[in-house]
């Protein structure tokens, strides 16, 4: 016997018992029956194999080697059809007929034409067969079309679809590629060669492919054979057992009692029944053991119906809206069957249009619905599942709509009153994430959902007709009304091209702003050469003008960058008092043309704060500024910073006009000024205080504000200092 004999044995026992689980788990699919008749193939080119290497009639060893070829060219076909399947490719003259019709073309010339495709020269194993080249060559053409057809066909689709399917075809391209490299060498260069030594070898690298065939079965679920496995080693498991209870028990007594004599007694053959008695009555419980175990292993993913269904009829209970009841049903349904999505369609009513309802954040836009309606009305079965080869034409195509919405099971909400035919809607669930296809059990605990929330469903649609009934006692209002809302738009666009324009305009309006508060600034120092005191007091007031110009600008584009979602606030470590000290010499100049004393103490220690330096600035310019505008001539304006334990606090102080006690609540709205302020100034825009508060909000902090009109007002901020405070260095020195 030849050495490989036994190692051949064992691939054609791997192969049967492989293909046999696959097809026994659904043998209506082409997927099962195309990877069946691949294992089947391999195993009978072994068979052929083992064959040739022991015959010794040159008739049987030319039956042999006709038998390997015809299951070697049967492998690749099927290999090209179970590949098709997996894919889901449409091409099915690629995929289906042609290695179909041209693996029993290329069968019927090798049995029926003697020596079409080679010649048994001698019983010398190794170099006995001599090939026609010509016949060969098409053989070799078309075994390696199928293989290189299948090779691309995966390589396109290696990304494509979810993460499951992308590992299932890793596995199988890398097993095929493994063995594809091995069979070429042995299986197809060496015997172009003469050299039949190591065809043995071809059905042993396919090991490679049915290893990693078989990883991707149990580790990612090719297919779902995990019942018949898991119930086959519950079984094996527990008669294993068994018999070693029942040797261990005989070689326990053998070795202290004569039980194992040729002449046994009475009492050792009452020994023996005993032994197997209680060894059958044994197989109950370790069966139930190896079943849990077993169901631990391949069943991770199992549910608890019961508690599913008494979930589900809490939530029929607690949930009265259509929105709330669906979107809690699909999320109970999602998480216990495991699935990719899980939503509802609900028909159109009196007063709704067709509405989708799920689990999702943004629900999927189902394509084909009205064919799917159409095809689905004439279906009697109340759940279709995509997958299932059964069912007439029209069946068909509703369930090719399925699929191309990626939808596992479709379960129709069916009433005994009003939606007779086409029902209420539709349950659509997704694939499981594990991408097994959903069991009887699953299919039964749907079937029972789906009929409790037939009722539940339609109650809640005859509350929504009820309440939208008095929707339409609002039409004469709504008709009334559509005038004003017509306006408010126009409104609305016209707020909106106001703020385009200011944020425009302020963009276009800074530079040159910029450019002459610079200009300025350089003539005030002299850098242009000596002024006079007179000539000096009105640059400094054109400065400051354009100082406050450029403050308003800032405002505006705050503003917009507010309504446009880019107000950042960026900030670093500064010193409060030489900000404010900075920010009161330059409105120095403007509070002595109205003869206004403008105070404020620098504080000598002070820490350092984490603050957007710009904008605490123009908030401390602000409120400075506003001050001495509403103070009288002659009037007191004190600056105030101190640092007190919890707490950063700056105000200002001043005499002057104060804000009306009916107006208060109003002040730091955006465009809003009191009406006394418009009096005194008519040209202000009322964003000062709005962007002051929104910039201390914004960096934790808040506005202090206190007025009594004709008195005057304290405007200011305050920040916990816990939340500001640079650690590294809390104190600065002036």
């Amino acid at each position: 016997m030849h050495f490989s004999v036994p190692l051949l044995v064992f691939t054609i026992i791997i192969n049967l018992i492989l293909g046999g689980f696959v097809l026994a788990r659904n043998h209506k699919l082409l997927l099962s029956k195309s990877f069946a008749s691949l294992s089947v193939a391999v195993a009978g080119w072994s068979v052929g194999m083992i064959g040739y290497y022991s015959f010794s009639n040159p008739e049987l060893i030319s039956l042999s080697v006709s038998w390997f070829y015809i299951c070697a060219l049967l492998m690749n076909a099927s290999l090209l059809v179970f590949t098709g399947c997996f894919l889901n490719l449409k091409n099915r003259i690629v995929y289906f007929y042609f290695p179909v019709i041209s693996w029993i073309v290329t069968t019927v010339f090798i049995v029926f034409f003697d020596n079409f495709l080679f010649e048994v020269t001698s019983t010398n194993v190794g170099e006995n067969v001599e090939l026609k080249p010509l016949s060969y060559a098409y053989y070799t053409v078309l075994v390696l079309g199928y293989y290189l057809i299948t090779i691309s066909a995966l390589i396109r689709n290696r990304k494509k679809g979810d993460a499951q399917k992308r590992h299932q075809i890793r596995y199988i391209l890398a097993g095929l590629i493994l063995a594809g490299l091995f069979a070429s060498v042995f299986n197809v260069i060496l015997p172009w060669l003469g050299n039949y030594h190591y065809v043995w070898s071809g059905p042993l690298f396919t090991a490679l492919f049915v290893g990693l065939i078989s990883y991707a079965i149990l580790k990612h679920r090719l297919f779902d054979i995990r019942a018949t496995v898991a119930r086959a080693l519950a079984y094996i498991g527990a008669i294993s057992t068994l018999i070693l209870i029942y040797i261990g028990s005989v070689f326990v007594l053998s070795s202290t009692t004569n039980l194992l004599s040729d002449n046994l007694s009475n009492v050792q053959r009452l020994t023996f029944v005993f032994i197997a008695v209680v060894s059958g009555l044994l197989f109950q419980p370790f069966k139930n053991f190896f079943d849990k175990l077993t169901n631990k292993i391949f069943y991770r993913d199992a549910y608890d119906s019961q508690q599913l269904i008494d979930e589900l009829n809490q939530a029929l209970v607690e949930n009265t809206g259509i929105e709330s009841l669906l979107t809690k049903t699909s999320l109970l349904v999602q998480e216990n069957l495991k699935s990719t999505f899980v939503s509802f369609y609900i028909r159109d009513t009196s007063y709704f249009p067709a509405r989708i309802i799920g689990a999702h954040r943004k629900q999927p836009e189902y394509h084909g619905m009205e064919d799917l309606q159409q095809f689905a009305a004439l279906s009697y079965k109340k759940i279709i599942v995509s997958d299932d080869a059964s069912g007439d034409e029209d069946e068909a195509k509703l369930k090719r709509i399925l699929r191309k919405n990626d939808i596992e099971v479709m379960s129709r909400l069916v009433s005994t009153l009003e939606y007779k035919v086409n029902g209420m809607g539709y349950l659509f669930i997704g694939q499981k994430k594990s991408g097994t296809p959903y069991s009887e059990k699953d299919l039964r605990i749907i079937e029972i959902i789906t009929n409790e929330l037939v009722i539940a469903v339609e109650n809640v649609l005859r509350y929504e007709e009820i309440e939208q009934f008095n929707v339409t006692l609002q039409k004469k209002i709504d008709d009334a009304t559509k005038e004003l809302k017509q306006s408010n738009q126009k409104l609305l666009a016209l707020d909106e091209a106001k703020d385009e324009f200011v944020s425009m305009a302020s963009h276009q309006l800074r530079t040159p702003l910029t450019s002459i508060k610079g200009y300025i600034s350089m003539v005030l120092e002299e850098d242009a050469g000596k002024i006079n005191d007179t000539q000096k007091e009105m640059l400094g007031q054109a400065f400051f003008s354009s100082q406050r110009m450029v403050y308003l600008i800032s405002d505006l584009l705050n503003v917009s960058r507010l309504k446009t979602g880019k107000f950042v606030i960026e900030t670093k470590p500064i010193y409060m008092p030489d900000v404010v000290e900075s920010e009161i010499e330059q409105l120095q100049e403007g509070a002595k043309v109205k003869n206004i004393k403008l105070s404020f103490h620098k504080p000598k220690d002070f820490s350092k704060l984490s603050l957007d330096e710009m904008k605490i600035r123009q908030v401390v310019m602000n409120f400075t500024d506003n001050a001495i505008y509403y103070t009288p001539q002659n009037g007191k304006i004190n600056v105030e910073l101190k640092e007190t334990q919890k707490s950063i606090e700056f105000k200002v102080v001043d005499s002057g006009i104060g804000v009306p006690k009916t107006e208060k609540h109003k002040l730091f709205t955006k465009f809003y000024r009191a009406e006394n302020a418009r009096k005194v100034r008519p040209d202000g825009t009322g964003l000062g205080l709005f962007m002051a508060k929104k910039v201390i909000v914004a960096q934790g902090g808040s506005i202090i504000f206190d007025s009594k009109e004709g008195k005057g007002s304290t405007f200011g901020f305050s920040f916990p200092k816990e939340k500001i405070l640079v650690e590294e260095n809390t104190k600065d020195k002036a």
